[in-house]
């Protein structure tokens, strides 16, 4: 199982999924799939953060890893 609370991933998919039901293989693996983009993400800004001789992520640097893997998805 996932760190990130099935309810809290509940929600969002009926609030972004027009309302439909959701069964709970689908939040397993949307739940995978989140934690998978986090990971991804926290990587990517730490790589920005570092380049710029910092320790300390910072807005500007998750921009940037959303922008590098936005071309991924």
């Amino acid at each position: 199982m996932g760190e990130l609370p099935n309810a809290v991933m509940k929600r969002l998919l009926v609030k972004h999924g027009g309302g439909l039901r959701v069964s709970g293989a689908a939040l397993d693996r949307a739940i995978e799939a989140a934690e998978d983009y986090i990971a991804r993400l926290a990587r990517e800004s730490q790589v920005a953060a570092e380049a710029d001789k910092r320790k300390t992520i910072m807005d500007n640097d998750i921009d940037k890893a959303r922008a590098k893997l936005g071309s991924q998805f």
